[in-house]
């Protein structure tokens, strides 16, 4: 793949990016925001007897502007790393089109990247946590997250490697279970941090626990979509019709 392809790529997965981010931010207020806010009123309902804290920003700019803000920008930086990440792996990873290598990226980065951490260390509300151990469970999410990753990459090469001698399917099957395996030690051995104020409402903390992933599977679905689509486009151009009855290549 040259340069230009590349770049023409790059730029495609930042536009896509950008998509998802949209669609992720509709998710995230309609779904995740209204959770926010009853966290943040459990919050302030048991923090009266520790005086009032002066709010920096209103709630009102953090749902609306400031969330926006940072959906977007992150819509735009995580599409424009995915698709190098598509640069590498298409052609690498089997006999996919780059429709389907561009869904089969995005369903796998989101199984990796989100929903193996968050099975470990699971989204949590404003109020939930000790803000003396925010930096320990920012690590470990970090380490799950890393570790959930270069495993997901030796599974991939695993699979590879055993499929001229087994055949796919098999490669495949065997490829998941180490990486299930090896992800469940990870699990049992890892420190496990539960912080949740006994007193805090179940429904509460499953509905934006719930929403944390909603948001997720839409920017990381709609990602794999849009950039699918845009890839086609430039790496498999249909004939444009000309005058004469023939054609020729549409340009990319």
């Amino acid at each position: 793949m040259n340069s230009a392809t590349v770049r023409n790529l790059l730029v495609r997965g930042m536009l896509a990016g950008l998509t998802a981010g949209v669609l992720a931010l509709v998710v995230a207020y309609f779904l995740g925001e209204p959770s926010v806010d009853s966290a943040i009123g459990f919050e302030e309902a048991h923090a009266h007897a520790h005086g009032h804290e002066v709010e920096l920003v209103s709630r009102s700019l953090q749902s609306t502007a400031g969330l926006a803000t940072g959906v977007l920008l992150y819509g735009i930086a995580f599409g424009g790393i995915a698709a190098l990440a598509y640069c590498f792996a298409l052609g690498r990873v089997g006999r996919f089109g780059a429709r389907a290598t561009a869904l089969l990226l995005s369903g796998c980065a989101l199984l990796a990247v989100y929903v193996v951490p968050f099975l470990k260390y699971p989204a949590n509300p404003p109020s939930v946590g000790d803000p003396d151990t925010i930096g320990k469970r920012t690590t470990l999410y970090f380490l799950m997250m890393v570790l959930s990753v270069l495993l997901a990459v030796a599974a991939t090469l695993l699979g590879k490697r055993l499929a001229p001698r087994t055949g796919n399917w098999n490669a495949t099957i065997v490829a998941v279970v180490a990486f299930a395996v090896v992800i469940g030690l990870a699990y049992e051995f890892l420190p496990v941090v539960n912080e949740v104020p006994a007193d805090f409402p179940a429904t509460l903390l499953w509905r934006f626990r719930l929403s944390a992933l909603a948001i997720q599977a839409a920017l990381w679905g709609g990602f794999g979509l849009v950039f699918g689509e845009l890839a086609e486009r430039l790496l498999n151009p249909k004939p444009a019709a000309v005058g004469s009855g023939q054609s020729v290549p549409a340009a990319g």
